[in-house]
Order: structure tokens, then C-alpha cells, then sequence
């Protein structure tokens, strides 16, 4: 299958599950070779002679229970009695009932699936020695949680759980301390913190259309295959609809898609026939796909533990890969939040001008008609005549010509578009000037009688709104509700006004505590701030 080292995470789990086969929680990233880690040592304590399931793999999507399934029964190729049965949604459920009849050793399942197999009484897990729960942190973020719990209630008391995930939320937590006894614990990479060979990096989309920043950053990359995620199914759709307008390889995938379209969309993605899947983070749970170069945040997601699973599926098996975040300026603070949580820098990039995105593509254009191949006695026929038909037109004037005919729309779409920006740049720090001018505190406008005048370091680019910012106090200072008077926000700082009596006490309990990614500081403002 090509394997010639072990990766890490099997470097440490299969002597491990062979010598003393007690329980394991793993953390990796998805693409580290976990499948392998847990599948290898679990074929290898099966007893074929016995024709009922011995160990049980749960995972959270149909598209990854099928993909272990594959993996497994590869790895079991020479063990011609050894019988594996995926068990999943969308298929017949009477055909499952009737392999697991005949007999099978391995099950791998959806939690839904094989609890209705539970219910029917028609899976026998009282001799499971071995359970799995693969990506558990994902099932558990679909709300798998009380589906988890029902399974492992019917597996025998005396049995091991191997538990690998890629971060460890609390709910994985409170389930191990449920369920499991004394784990060995095992951390490739840092807690939560995802691959070292992906490249984070984001772009930050002012009056430049948010969309035309996505085609920019596509066209920059002309060699790209990656998945671009998407908040909403509704957003989904439009931006695939938009993507094909503008004659891009792509399609979709969200939840109003049949089982047999999702099927057919990954097995064209798989296949490389589609360049680009646009997906929501529900519809693209569990995807196994290899050598995805990039991931596009078109949207980031709520939370970090769904960033880290995102940008997880590039850079798999040791390759490298890029994870893309076009964001607007008021979310900077989500980016600074990841950055904390999982230990790694951003890259802050400009947008590609059009004449390096022509250069890329034009580079890339020639590189692959070097590869080309030439080897075809058709093409021999007939160079002959295409020599005499080309002998008036000098080398120069052909590659101009050849150029100008691949890329019309490419160079004429970027001549256009980057005067247009260059417009919307000087109009965009006009009006930045105007309204900093606007929010300049001047000693003549002083705060009303018994009012203070506070200053925050946090402001527009952090996210904050008027109503943030009065939870904020409310939320984290004792005692009486606080009286605010007017509030200014501005770019990355804000002033607001607060009865004399309540001063002292906002600035104790406020100052140093962490909010929108920041370290609070809150003070006094000066009669004559500075514009910002």
C-alpha cells in the first residue's frame, strides 16, 4: 500500500494496543494515519474462527465509515476469512441485517445506523473487545453525545475503548471519565493545536467585494484543489452558482442535497473532475479526501475546534497546505482568538494585483505544456503542415499570440477590476479619515456633570457594538448595574461615559481580564485624545 515508515501516531499505538491492549485516547489530526494506528492492531487480535463482531469502529459521516471500511479490508487482504460490513444511512438496512447474519468480525458504523441495528436486536456487541470512536470530536459537535452514551451502555463491561480525535472538548471529557479506566494518553503535535506543515493565512476584504477577493485568491493559485466553507447552505449555493457563471471547476455540497447527489459531487471531487467543493461544515463532516491544497474560509466558523477540523484537511500524510481566511477588518479578533488557541501566526497577505495573478497563471500554463507529453503519431502527421502554416509568424509574436488567446478574459477582467479598485482604495481612506475626524475627543466637549470619561483598547476591528460593550461591563462587574452615558467606538479604540461613583470599580474589575481576544485595559481618557 506504500507505507515504508510508520507515521507517529502508529509509531506509538500499535506496539502499544499489541503488548498490552488497554485503552487509548489519541490526539492527531485527521490525515496522520490514524486508520492504520488502530485498524492494524485490532485485524491482528481477531479470531476468525468465531463468526460474530469482536470489535466495533464508530465514526460521525457515511463518507468516512465507507473510506475505514475500504482501509481495513485493505489491510486485511491476505486474511481471506476476516469479514467487514460498513453499517450506515441512506443503504438498505435489510441487506446490513442480513450480512450481519451470516456472520462479520469488524463493524464500522454510524451512531444513528447501528443504534436502529441496537433496537432491532439484530447486532449481537456482547463479544466487542475492541470499540473506536474515530473523530470523536466531531460526532460529538453534530450532537452524538446521548447516541455515544446508548451505544457504549450495550458493549460488555470488559472491553477497551480507543478513543482518537483531533482536540479534546469537554463533552470527550466527561464521556472518558464515564467510561474508561486509567487511558494511556497519547498527543502527536500539540493539544489542540492542528498540523505544523499547514500555512495560516488571511486576507482582509474592506470595500473590495468579499467575492472578488474569493476569485482573486483562486486565480492565484492556478494549480489549486481545495474546499471552500461556506456559514450557510443558502451561501453555499449562491457563491457555487456564482463560481460557475464566471466558468470555475466546481460544485457543492450542503444539506439539501439526496444521499445519491452528495455521492455522485465527492465521487467527482475524489476523482479530481471538479477543482474546487464549496461546503458548509455540517455537509463536509468526516470527508476523507487526499492532497487537498488548500481550504478557503469564505466564512470562519463560531468556534476553534471547527477551524482546527477545517484547515485539518489540507496538509495530511506530511504534505503541506494552505488555509485561507478572507475575513472583513471587524473580525480580526477571531483570527488573534485561533492564533491563541492553537499556538500558530497568521500571515496577514494583500490581495494579488492583476498582473501577478496573470504572471502566476501564465507560468503555470507554460509548466504544464513542459509536462505535456508528445508521444502521439496523429500529432507527428501533421506538424509538417502546421510548420509551414506557422513560418510567418516569428517565436515572439507566437507565444503573444497563444498568450493572448488562453488568457482574453483573464488579463481584460484584471485591467478593468484593478482600476476600479484603485478607485474604491482612495474613496475607502477618504472616508476612514472623515469619520476618525468625527471621533477626535476634545476638551470642549466634555462629559456631563457626574460622568467620567473612560477609554478602552477596543473598537470596531475587535467586533465591539454599543451593546457588547454595556454586557461587557454588566457582565463582569459586582454590585449595582452601571450607568452609561454616551459611547464613541472607534477603529481599534472606544470611549464611553460612567457615573464618578462607579469609576474606581469598572477600572478594578475590568482592567487585565480577557474579552474579544484582547487583554482589557480601561482607564482614564485624556482632556485631548488622540485621533486614531
Amino acid at each position: 500500500m506504500g507505507y515504508e515508515n510508520p507515521m507517529p501516531i502508529q509509531e506509538k499505538v500499535i506496539p502499544y494496543l499489541l503488548n498490552s491492549g488497554s485503552e487509548v485516547i489519541a490526539l492527531a489530526e485527521t490525515g496522520t494515519g490514524k486508520t492504520a494506528a488502530f485498524g492494524i492492531p485490532i485485524i491482528q487480535q481477531i479470531q476468525v474462527c468465531y463468526k460474530h463482531p469482536q470489535a466495533i469502529i464508530i465514526c460521525p459521516t457515511r463518507e468516512l465509515c465507507i473510506q475505514i471500511a475500504n482501509d481495513i479490508n485493505n489491510y486485511s487482504r491476505y486474511l481471506k476469512r476476516l469479514k467487514i460490513l460498513p453499517i450506515y444511512g441512506g443503504s438498505s438496512i435489510e441487506n446490513q441485517i442480513k450480512i450481519l447474519q451470516k456472520g462479520v468480525h469488524i463493524i464500522v458504523a454510524t451512531p444513528g445506523r447501528l443504534i436502529d441495528l441496537i433496537n432491532r436486536k439484530t447486532v449481537n456487541l456482547q463479544h466487542i473487545s475492541n470499540i473506536v470512536l474515530d473523530e470523536a470530536d466531531e460526532m460529538l459537535s453534530m450532537g452524538f453525545y446521548e447516541s455515544i452514551d446508548e451505544i457504549l451502555y450495550h458493549i460488555p463491561k470488559n472491553r477497551n475503548i480507543l478513543f482518537f480525535s483531533a482536540t479534546m472538548p469537554q463533552k470527550i471529557v466527561q464521556i472518558t471519565k464515564k467510561y474508561m479506566q486509567n487511558p494511556y494518553k497519547i498527543i502527536i503535535g500539540e493539544k489542540n493545536s492542528g498540523p505544523n506543515n499547514i500555512q495560516h493565512v488571511y486576507y482582509i476584504a474592506n470595500t473590495f467585494d468579499k467575492y472578488s477577493l474569493l476569485k482573486r485568491v483562486v486565480d492565484y493559485y492556478p494549480g489549486i484543489y481545495g474546499i471552500i466553507f461556506c456559514r450557510t447552505k443558502n451561501e453555499t449555493k449562491k457563491i457555487t452558482n456564482l463560481l460557475v457563471t464566471d466558468a470555475y471547476n466546481v460544485d457543492s455540497l450542503h444539506g439539501d442535497l439526496s444521499q445519491m447527489q452528495r455521492d455522485y459531487v465527492m465521487q467527482k471531487f475524489r476523482a479530481r473532475s471538479i477543482q474546487l467543493l464549496v461546503a458548509t461544515d455540517v455537509a463536509a463532516r468526516g470527508l476523507d479526501v487526499n492532497n487537498l491544497s488548500h481550504i478557503i474560509n469564505y466564512d470562519l466558523p463560531d468556534d476553534v475546534e471547527s477551524y482546527i477540523h477545517r484547515s485539518g484537511r489540507t496538509g495530511r500524510a506530511g504534505k503541506t497546505g494552505i488555509s485561507v481566511s478572507i475575513i472583513y477588518s471587524k473580525e480580526i479578533h477571531k483570527i488573534i482568538a485561533i492564533e491563541k488557541n492553537i499556538d500558530k501566526k497568521f500571515d496577514k497577505i494583500s490581495f494579488p494585483s492583476g498582473k501577478e495573478i496573470c504572471r502566476k497563471q501564465f507560468f503555470y500554463f507554460i509548466e504544464e505544456l513542459e509536462r505535456t507529453e508528445t508521444k502521439n503519431e496523429e500529432i507527428e502527421n501533421i506538424l509538417n503542415s502546421l510548420y509551414i502554416k506557422l513560418s510567418q509568424i516569428s517565436k515572439e509574436d507566437l507565444i503573444k499570440k497563444l498568450i493572448s488567446n488562453k488568457f482574453a478574459y483573464l488579463i481584460n477582467y484584471y485591467q478593468n477590476t484593478d482600476s476600479e479598485t484603485k478607485i474604491l482604495q482612495k474613496r475607502n481612506k477618504k472616508n476612514n479619515y472623515n469619520l476618525n475626524k468625527k471621533h477626535i475627543y476634545n476638551s470642549k466637549r466634555l462629559p456631563k456633570k457626574g460622568y467620567t470619561l473612560l477609554s478602552v483598547n477596543l473598537g470596531k476591528i475587535n467586533g465591539l457594538v454599543q451593546s457588547k460593550l454595556i454586557k461587557l461591563l454588566n457582565d463582569n462587574i459586582p454590585g449595582h448595574k452601571i450607568s452609561i452615558g454616551k459611547i464613541s467606538l472607534m477603529k481599534n479604540l472606544s470611549y464611553f461615559e460612567v457615573k464618578n461613583i462607579d469609576k474606581n470599580r469598572i477600572i478594578k474589575n475590568l482592567n487585565n481580564i480577557e474579552a474579544f481576544g484582547e487583554k482589557i485595559i480601561i482607564k482614564k481618557a485624556l482632556k485631548n485624545a488622540e485621533r486614531i
